[in-house]
């Protein structure tokens, strides 16, 4: 029974955590406050994971170190991520865990057409070249011996545990309540949608074979749908109407964002909606056989969960 360390209890540290006590593992969970699920073999840490010796400390004997963090805010990247991140590969680098990050898709730049995992890591947005910062670092790193690294980009998140998500607090409860439905842009552009336990599965799959190591993976996403495609599918599994779905006015958010700083930031990623946004993830299914949930049963999860938890 190896140890694993996770950084971070939001949605996809939780379900990851989850996962490997399943598999038999133990777990240390590392937040600020402690957070974490309440679980045998769950041990959790209140720790600053930018201190790098409290989580050199900390990360010890393990097997895997699982780069989960979420910093709150975009407008607060870069100045969290750059240490937050230093100091992961710090204590993966002097503990011999291998370090599996979470990633996405911001790396790439826009109009890049499907997205694969050697398109060029060229964004020009500020968010992109933070996470591409981050991914060089690592592979630099993993390069000269240092460590063992790799990485799991998803697209923008669904599923049971969701948060702040576009197909989360701001969709699941309107639409189960029968509510019009607002998106950020044209709710008639393709888009790829990743599953949250997919994400999961692929951070723990991906920890354990050497043959994920020194490059990154896209996680297992279905084939894309529109956002409106994805209201009228999850009204359907639930057993309701066709909700009615409009588009945000963009002068309106615009706006805002003069006194809310995050909403300012949106705009830098708003063309992921206002173009088709699409992965392909077809290279994880051939090395590793992981597919992506089915969509009806991934939909049919979220709105259980959501209805339970909402």
């Amino acid at each position: 029974m190896d140890r694993h360390v996770i950084v971070g209890a939001g949605a996809v540290g939780t379900l990851t955590a989850l996962r490997l006590i399943e598999q038999g593992h133990e777990v240390r969970m590392i937040t600020r406050s402690g957070s974490g699920p309440d679980q045998a073999g769950i041990e959790r840490v209140a720790a600053d994971a930018s201190d790098p010796g409290a989580l050199g400390r900390l990360t010890e004997g393990a097997a895997v170190l699982y780069n989960c963090a979420n910093p709150p805010g975009y407008s607060k990247w870069a100045t969290v991520w750059p240490p937050l991140a230093a100091s992961i590969l710090a204590a993966a680098e002097s503990s011999d865990a291998v370090l599996v990050t979470t990633g996405n898709l911001y790396g790439y730049a826009p109009g890049a057409g499907v997205m694969t995992e050697s398109t060029p890591l060229n964004s020009p947005t500020r968010k992109g070249q933070i996470r591409n910062r981050m991914w060089a670092d690592a592979l630099a790193s993993h390069e000269a011996g240092r460590a063992r690294v790799t990485e799991a980009r998803g697209s923008d998140y669904f599923g049971p545990r969701g948060g702040n998500d576009h197909l989360g607090k701001r969709f699941m409860p309107k639409l189960l309540a029968g509510k019009k439905l607002s998106h950020i842009a044209d709710p008639d552009v393709p888009h790829s949608w990743t599953y949250l336990p997919d994400v999961a599965e692929t951070l723990v799959t991906l920890g354990g074979d050497e043959r994920a190591w020194g490059r990154a993976w896209h996680v297992p996403t279905n084939d894309p749908r529109t956002y409106r495609q994805m209201a009228e599918q999850t009204a359907e599994i639930a057993g309701l109407p066709a909700p009615k779905v409009g588009a945000m006015p963009w002068s309106l958010i615009r706006p805002l964002g003069l006194v809310a700083p995050d909403l300012k930031e949106l705009d830098e990623v708003r063309y992921q909606f206002t173009d088709p946004f699409v992965v392909d993830s077809s290279a994880v299914t051939a090395t590793f056989g992981i597919e992506p949930t089915p969509m009806d049963e991934a939909l049919a999860t979220t709105v259980d969960w959501w209805r339970t938890n909402a």
